[in-house]
């Protein structure tokens, strides 16, 4: 049978069909205009020719027209929609495919005017690279005239803005901007092309309009000098390059390439044409950052002219590692990892912590300041989105006060700084039709996971397909693809595909709009969370409440705590696998969350209603990790708890703030009795501040452990260097107490403030009811033998702390009492049995973490070698201890620090300076009490008088630390 034109049916050829995107909507069939009618059709048609013939699930269609929110209908109009839009096809019906999950309409890339356009491209590219490679004047072998031809035709593919009316749909506005891109590449290339084919002159408007387009983009700026030069306008050419170096510098405060410097080379020199400034990009080292070595340049070169640059962006787009590879890069950088931190005021504990600075006593930031000082640095702080106000206020005043000094922030949003510059981490780029997938870094990034979880031969070209669809679908986000590629220890490729299409569809549908990319990057945490057993799923979610992880003993206890019915370590081993969480093996084996992981579980703990109960749970661990440290404080195993006590510090933290944000009083009280010992021995200024804040809070009056408490802030003061307060703190402890047994706590803190002002007699007497209290573990015992020895009976401090030394278990009870023995040695004039014991104290303490009995012990040793005559070693610790206390602001030690050195200065012939510190000292309120013959008291204290010192402080330093060196030079 034949049709009107004698053609038979059967022969007929299918009908065509193209759709043009690039400019308003247009769909032609067999040829013919096809008008389609209606804003939710037209979208519908342009979701499916930029997906470029793959599938588009059900959900991501529903999401896409009605992003605020789908009728109860919404499946229903949508496949309303789907068999109108079938009908506009009309003989070609059969190109929208219907799928199990979705729809795909069959395009070939003549029928897709964007498909058209980057095969061109990259047809025009691969003959140069072809002829490049073959014969070395490509030039000779093909026509340029004719690739000159193809990209013109590409470029006139635009017709218009493009899909605009079309706009506000996510997935179609994103397309818009990667089209932009798309264009301005056939348009470099044109411009390109032109000048290689001899026709500049055609294109010298474009390569104007272009580079007026973006001016700071120097592709543009380069390719319009060559035009210009090829077009005999060298001159023009030359004040184009010179306006764009400066405009670079002023907004930017960056150098351009050295591609600029060549073209304008070349330019003086008389080349044009085809050749003109013509660079080759510069080989990259391989490194593991994935696909980022663009982004780590730019930040090199930011960071060289700014002093702060933050990189943002969404959660898991790589922000972290970007930044910590400059930071290793530089060699130089300080890392601050703020993500463990959840109160704003322990960000300066947290910085002093990574610059490894022991703060005691006065204001941690202003410390922190005076050690980075002068000195050139990077110091970078990550994941500051949430404690952005502390972080603002922090960084503010080190770029003001550390002008050597450069910030690399990473963080969800701007700090709000007038430094700032602002520099955005996108996700990686995705592989196009034509390129090699293995070369485009999402994918590089899924196979490099994925060979650490499944070993293998590198992947066919069917997979590489199928790793592409992969990444596409996940939108290019680091995080994501690594947590997908991870479940290849589970799933083949095709059953990852599978079930990763459903698991977002799944939460695709009927939520309000949000960034696309969070959203697929929750989708896929999602996925993978719901892939997990309920086991695995309680646990996950009760150690997202544990701010810098947790140990293998606290991760068994706490699946324990929750009865699950799985074996502890297998549930963790899984939850490794998934990449849920991670395992680190420096040290003691920790697991830790991804912050974006770590804030899903939090959600999802608050989902299942168990927030009050994990809550609960974790301040009970707190709880409970402080009394074993109280506990074992005053055993053998003191150098495990302090390591436990220094490990779980930001855990700790954010216990503390926990408690106190509920009201738990009960919590907080046993917190910080239970810390007593890091109090006094340790330089963990915060546990003192907790102290200091619980004491003020005025319903602490009605607690049972009120008084035990008011001693233990007392100790804090004392170690500020306050022991007026020290002691006021103390006696209402012991007050707070009456009619019931006193804290041993408050006579303790009682005992020093009196040693401080050398009331030796009452010393005697509260340490040793402090002692009956406490038991013979305690320092109360050596503390009467201390008193007894600088009121002049030796004997009896001998005997005294013989019974101490007796008593005492814990390596830091052992250092207090050698330390005395050296005390007293020394003050019987036995130098060298003295030193001795100064040393053998501080080894013990340093095997404790007692920072503070490690200097006071200091001290006397210092003193015993400048009694010996070894003064130049003596000066060289007396300016250590010196910068010590002075950067800690403990000035009651670094009194009488400062009195030693006044006397061995006063032996030297130094006597203008030994007397100002003297005089100096007699005036200052917290200098210790002396007699007339014995050395300051331990633990330090304040004079009686409370008149203005004069000189300053700091200028009697200044005198110290002048004396020091002059005389060092000497020695």
């Amino acid at each position: 049978m034949l049709d009107a034109e004698g053609v038979g049916m059967a022969e007929r050829p299918p009908p065509s069909v193209r759709v043009e995107v690039l400019g308003p909507l247009r769909l032609f069939v067999d040829g013919a205009p096809v008008d389609v009618a209606g804003p939710k059709r037209r979208a519908l048609l342009a979701l499916f020719a930029i997906a470029e013939g793959r599938l588009v699930t059900v959900s991501q269609l529903v999401d896409a027209l009605w992003p605020s929110q789908v009728p109860e209908s919404g499946r229903q109009a949508l496949h309303i929609h789907v068999s109108r839009l079938r009908g506009h096809l009309g003989p070609a019906a059969d190109r929208l495919e219907t799928r199990r999950d979705g729809y795909r309409l069959v395009l070939g890339r003549d029928e897709l005017d964007v498909a058209q356009a980057r095969a061109t491209l990259a047809m025009t590219r691969t003959r140069v690279h072809t002829a490049a490679r073959t014969t070395p004047n490509p030039t000779a072998q093909r026509d340029p005239a004719e690739v000159f031809s193809l990209l013109r035709e590409a470029y006139q593919l635009w017709r218009g803005p493009v899909l605009a009316d079309l706009a506000d749909v996510t997935p179609i506005a994103a397309s818009v901007e990667e089209y932009a891109q798309l264009r301005r590449e056939v348009t470099d290339a044109l411009i390109a092309g032109a000048i290689a084919a001899g026709q500049a002159e055609q294109t010298l408007s474009l390569a104007a309009s272009s580079a007026a387009a973006d001016p700071l983009r120097e592709p543009a700026v380069l390719l319009l000098m060559r035009a210009l030069a090829a077009t005999g306008q060298a001159p023009e050419a030359l004040r184009v390059g010179r306006e764009y170096r400066h405009r670079l510098v002023e907004e930017t405060g960056l150098d351009p390439s050295p591609g600029l410097d060549e073209l304008e080379r070349q330019i003086i020199g008389g080349a044009d044409g085809p050749a003109a400034g013509r660079t080759e990009a510069p080989a990259r080292p391989v490194i593991r950052l994935i696909g980022r070595e663009a982004q780590v340049a730019v930040l090199h070169r930011l960071l060289a002219t700014e002093r702060l640059v933050t990189v943002v962006g969404p959660g898991g787009v790589g922000k972290t590692r970007v930044a910590l590879e400059v930071a290793r890069q530089s060699g130089t950088a300080t890392v601050l990892l703020v993500a463990p931190v959840t109160d704003p005021s322990a960000i300066p504990h947290a910085l002093a912590a990574a610059l490894n600075l022991k703060v005691d006593h006065g204001d941690v930031l202003s410390a922190c300041v005076a050690v980075l000082g002068d000195r050139p640095g990077l110091l970078m702080i990550d994941n500051c989105e949430h404690l952005l106000g502390g972080v603002r206020d922090t960084v503010d005043v080190i770029l003001s006060s550390c002008p050597g000094i450069t910030v690399l922030a990473t963080s969800r949003e701007p700090l709000g700084l007038a430094a700032e510059y602002v520099s955005r981490l996108t996700p990686l780029t995705l592989p196009r039709p034509g390129q090699d997938p293995a070369r485009v870094p999402s994918v590089a990034l899924f196979l490099e996971r994925a060979r650490r979880v499944r070993p293998g031969p590198p992947p066919a070209p069917a997979e590489l397909r199928t790793v592409a669809e992969i990444v596409h679908r996940l939108d290019g986000m680091p995080l994501a693809i690594e947590l997908a590629a991870g479940r290849l220890s589970t799933f083949s490729l095709a059953d990852l595909r599978s079930r990763l299409d459903r698991s977002l569809d799944l939460l695709g549908g009927g939520r309000p709009s949000a960034e696309s990319r969070h959203r697929t990057q929750r989708a896929t945490i999602e996925w993978s969370y719901q892939l997990l057993t309920e086991d695995e799923r309680r646990l996950f979610r009760h150690m997202s409440v544990f701010a810098d992880g947790v140990d293998l003993d606290t991760a068994e206890r706490l699946a324990a705590d929750l009865g699950l019915e799985s074996d502890p370590g297998s549930v963790l081993a899984r939850l490794v696998d998934t990449s849920m969480i991670e395992a680190s093996f420096e040290g003691a084996t920790r697991y830790r969350m991804l912050e974006t992981l770590r804030a899903f579980g939090l959600d999802r703990l608050t989902a299942a209603d168990e927030d009050k109960a994990a809550a609960e749970r974790f301040l009970r661990w707190a709880v409970e990790l402080t009394a074993w440290i109280d506990a074992a404080m005053t055993t053998e195993r003191e150098p495990e708890a302090d390591a436990v006590l220094r490990r779980e510090m930001p855990n700790l933290r954010a216990a503390w703030r926990l408690a106190r944000s509920r009201g738990s009083l009960d919590d907080a009280a046993a917190m910080v009795v239970a810390l007593f010992d890091a109090i006094t021995y340790r330089d963990l200024v915060e546990i003192r501040d907790w102290a200091a804040e619980l004491a003020a809070d005025p319903a602490l009056a009605a607690h049972p452990r009120a008084a035990i408490v008011l001693g233990a802030a007392g100790e804090a003061a004392y170690h500020r260097g306050d022991y007026h307060q020290a002691a006021r703190l103390a006696r209402a402890g012991l007050e707070q107490a009456a009619g019931n047994t006193p804290p041993w706590q408050c006579l303790l803190v009682f005992s020093v403030a009196e040693l401080a002002r050398g009331a030796y007699d009452d010393v005697v007497g509260h340490a040793l009811a402090a002692a009956d209290l406490a038991g013979p573990k305690r320092e109360s015992v050596g503390i009467a033998a201390l008193a007894m020895a600088y009121a002049g009976d030796l004997d009896g401090a001998r005997r005294l702390n013989d019974r101490g030394l007796a008593g005492a278990v814990s390596p830091s009870m052992l250092s207090w009492g050698v330390y005395v023995a050296g005390e007293i040695e020394s003050f019987a004039g036995d130098s060298e049995q003295a030193e001795r014991y100064y040393v053998r104290a501080i080894d013990l303490a340093r095997t404790a973490g007692a920072t503070f009995l490690v200097g006071v012990a200091t001290v006397g040793l210092l003193s015993v070698h400048a009694t010996a005559g070894r003064v130049h070693e003596a000066l060289g610790g007396y300016r250590d201890v010196i910068d010590y206390f002075a950067r800690n602001g403990n000035w009651t030690h670094l009194w009488t620090t400062l009195r030693n050195l006044a006397d061995l200065l006063r032996r030297l012939g130094d006597e203008e300076p030994a007397a100002l510190i003297d005089a100096a000292a007699g005036q200052a309120p917290d200098a210790p009490a002396v007699d007339g013959s014995g050395p300051a008291a331990h633990h330090s204290g304040v004079a009686a008088a409370a008149a203005t010192p004069i000189p300053s402080r700091t200028a009697v330093l200044e005198v110290a630390r002048q004396a020091i060196d002059r005389n060092l030079t000497r020695s």
